[in-house]
């Protein structure tokens, strides 16, 4: 991680109280580090610090929402945030999705069957982009921590998968 990176981060991280703490871009080092190759915390390189520094940090700042509250600022600071691709397994999940379309202005750009009777319209342009979310997931599946699913605690679990797509996308 280098200066630049971590100049963005820093407004994420909790201030410290009391006694001055192990460096934050070391333990984010380390972080990314365990998340991205899937070991255990008793692992850690010595480069690192201690392995339950790593840890601690890890599961308080997981409880605090720092990851995701990176991930969102970040993303927020993107310059092309209008179009959002959305995978369809979230539709088939959520029990209101048939209703999505028409209250949030969802539009599919996905090409209809030929043997459909009726035609559906779509965007082209859209269409041609739709393999993004496919690139995205394949890309979390290169962090071990995610694609095993290690965290059973499922905040921990959502924090590795925000710092895999902060790191992935925005650092």
């Amino acid at each position: 991680m280098n200066e630049d990176q971590m100049e963005r981060l820093q407004t994420y991280f909790p201030k410290s109280q009391g006694r001055a703490r192990v460096d934050d871009r070391r333990v984010l080092s380390g972080t990314i580090f365990f998340n991205r190759n899937g070991l255990r915390w008793g692992d850690a390189p010595p480069e690192y610090g201690a392995p339950k520094t790593l840890y601690n940090r890890w599961k308080r700042w997981s409880d605090m929402g720092v990851f995701a509250r990176i991930m969102e600022g970040l993303a927020a600071q993107a310059p092309d945030n209008k179009m959002i691709s959305i995978d369809a397994t979230y539709f088939k999940a959520h029990r209101t999705a048939s209703s999505l379309g028409l209250k949030k202005g969802i539009t599919p750009c996905i090409l209809g069957r030929t043997s459909r009777g009726k035609t559906i319209k779509y965007d082209k342009r859209r269409y041609k982009k739709r393999n993004r979310i496919e690139i995205m997931f394949g890309r979390l599946q290169d962090w071990r921590r995610v694609a095993t699913r290690y965290d059973r605690c499922l905040k921990v679990f959502c924090s590795a998968i925000a710092l895999a797509a902060t790191v992935i996308f925005w650092l």
